[in-house]
């Protein structure tokens, strides 16, 4: 086996088939909507736990978030992961995807080397799509986005399918790498009882600014150049024109309609 170490990084995201929008306030109505493990992300980490059993190594999962986020960790672990790791603290709260990314840049090198990093395509929540290319910026490493499988891995490369528009391509680069991973079509695996026991005793290791190495101005709110301002369900209020006639009397008719839009 040529042994890789690979991190997966996660987040913990409202149930969005639950969440309303308050249409006063504008706000994600959030009160007893239950949280889980963002799509995108599981696929992730079921993409790296398949990678540990071809060639070996570790894999480490990593959010960002309240306290409470450590459940998702603590899945990991089950799942198999063998370290979990939790930025948490007041000075990350309100962080917009610019200071995410850095906090989370700053964490994985507080916590080690690795060869592959694994991002979600996006969050359910926000659906940017934007962390992974950020943190990959912040480190100075080469991205590949929308990947879908893992072709081949060797010692100093991977090749990865990635889904593009009409079909796939195929791409091969060196270590390190951040990959970003679509919803696949392999489900995440079920914890076996292995799984469970030997996630007993292990904890959540807990990070801080101090820990990370993090500017404090850089983190949260005060490190966030973009705030949203209102959230909205768009509203459906187009109208269809039927053009009847002959094809000379249906253009016609067209071109009077597009010049009383003035276009």
């Amino acid at each position: 086996m040529v042994g890789i170490d690979i991190l997966v990084c996660m987040k913990q995201v409202p149930d969005t088939q639950k969440v309303k929008i308050d249409r006063e306030r504008g706000t994600l109505v959030r009160k007893g909507v239950p949280s889980i493990t963002n799509p995108f992300d599981e696929s992730a980490l079921e993409l790296a736990l398949g990678m540990r059993e071809k060639a070996g190594g570790t894999v480490t999962a990593l959010t960002m978030g309240i306290p409470d986020s450590a459940c998702i960790l603590m899945d990991a672990l089950t799942l198999g992961a063998d370290r979990g790791f939790l930025v948490t603290g007041s000075d990350f709260a309100g962080a917009d995807t610019l200071a995410t990314s850095y906090a989370i840049s700053r964490a994985i090198n507080a916590v080690g080397r690795f060869d592959i990093l694994l991002f979600g395509k996006q969050a359910i929540d926000g659906d940017t799509a934007q962390v992974g290319p950020e943190v990959a910026g912040e480190l100075g490493i080469p991205v590949i986005t929308f990947v879908v499988d893992v072709r081949e891995i060797g010692e100093e490369n991977i090749v990865v399918e990635r889904a593009v528009d009409g079909g796939r391509e195929v791409v091969e680069t060196g270590f390190p790498v951040v990959l970003t991973v679509v919803k696949a079509d392999r489900r995440l695996r079920i914890p076996t009882m292995d799984g469970i026991i030997s996630s007993f005793g292990r904890e959540v290791v807990k990070l801080g600014p101090e820990d990370i190495g993090a500017d404090r101005e850089r983190c949260g709110l005060k490190g966030s150049p973009t705030r949203v301002k209102k959230i909205f369900s768009p509203s459906s209020e187009s109208t269809v024109t039927y053009l009847e006639g002959s094809v000379e009397e249906k253009a016609s008719g067209f071109v009077d309609i597009v010049k009383r839009k003035g276009l």
